[in-house]
C-alpha cells in the first residue's frame, strides 16, 4: 500500500514540475516574444508665411551711371510694392552686385579676336517676405505691370512656409504613437495575447507634400515649399513586448 502512495506522490511531483516548466518556458518564450508595428499620422495644413524673390539689373559702360539707375529702380520697386499694399518691413533689398561684362569681337583686317569691354552689369535681389499670402500672391501675378516704369524685373514663383512646424511635428508624433498601439493591440488580441511595455521606439521620415499632389517620399523627407495647402505625415516603429 505504502508503495502504491509513493507512485501516486512520484507521479504527482512530476506532474507539477512539467506544469512549472511549462509555464517558466511559456513565460519566457513571451518575455522574447515582441510586436513590432509601424503608426503613421497624417494632416492637412495651410502655410502660414511668403516668400518672394525677383532681381533686377542694369548696364552702362559708367559705373556710376549704372548704379544711379539701380537705386532709382530700387526707390520704384519699394513704393509699387507699398501701393500693393505690402508693408515696407517686409521688402528686404540684397546688396549690389558688380559684374564687368566683355564679348568677343573679330577684327578681319588684323586677323584677331579679342575681348572687348562691354559695360557694367550690376545686379539687385529683392525678397518679400510677409504672412499676407493674399497680397503677396496678388502682386506677383500683376509684376508685369513694371515694365511699364522701364524696370525689367524677373521673379520666381512664391514659396510656401509654415511657422508652427515644431508644433505640428509633436501632434504628429501623438497621433502615430497612439495609431501604432491600437495595431499592436490587434495583433495581440487576434493571437490571443496581452500587449505589455514599449521595448523600442524609433521614428521615421517626417514628410510635407503638396495636398492631393503626386510627390514621391524620399528617404531624407520631403519639404514641399510650392504649395500652399501641405500634407504633413510621419511613421513612427514601434516594439511592444508580448505578455
Amino acid at each position: 500500500m505504502n508503495n502504491v502512495f509513493k507512485a501516486i506522490g512520484l507521479g504527482l511531483t512530476i506532474l507539477v514540475s512539467v506544469f512549472i516548466l511549462a509555464n517558466a518556458y511559456k513565460y519566457k518564450f513571451k518575455q522574447n516574444e515582441t510586436i513590432t508595428v509601424t503608426g503613421l499620422a497624417e494632416k492637412d495644413f495651410e502655410s502660414d508665411q511668403i516668400i518672394w524673390t525677383g532681381s533686377y539689373s542694369r548696364k552702362t559702360l559708367e559705373l556710376k551711371e549704372a548704379y544711379s539707375l539701380l537705386k532709382q529702380d530700387e526707390k520704384n520697386l519699394k513704393n509699387y510694392f507699398t501701393t500693393k499694399g505690402i508693408n515696407a518691413n517686409e521688402i528686404i533689398f540684397s546688396a549690389v552686385s558688380i559684374e564687368k561684362e566683355y564679348e568677343s569681337r573679330y577684327y578681319p583686317e588684323r586677323n584677331v579676336t579679342a575681348n572687348v569691354f562691354t559695360g557694367y552689369k550690376l545686379t539687385q535681389n529683392v525678397t518679400i517676405d510677409s504672412k499676407d499670402m493674399e497680397k503677396v500672391e496678388k502682386t506677383s501675378r500683376e509684376v508685369t505691370e513694371l515694365i511699364e516704369q522701364g524696370i525689367e524685373f524677373n521673379s520666381s514663383s512664391p514659396s510656401y512656409y509654415f511657422s508652427k512646424l515644431s508644433e505640428l511635428k509633436i501632434d504628429l508624433l501623438a497621433k502615430a504613437s497612439a495609431d501604432a498601439k491600437l495595431r499592436a493591440e490587434t495583433i495581440a488580441k487576434n493571437s490571443g495575447s496581452g500587449l505589455g511595455d514599449i521595448k523600442n521606439a524609433s521614428m521615421g521620415i517626417f514628410q510635407i507634400t503638396g495636398k492631393n499632389s503626386n510627390e514621391e517620399f524620399s528617404y531624407g523627407g520631403v519639404f514641399n515649399t510650392t504649395s500652399r495647402v501641405k500634407t504633413a505625415s510621419i511613421t513612427i516603429k514601434i516594439d511592444y513586448a508580448v505578455d
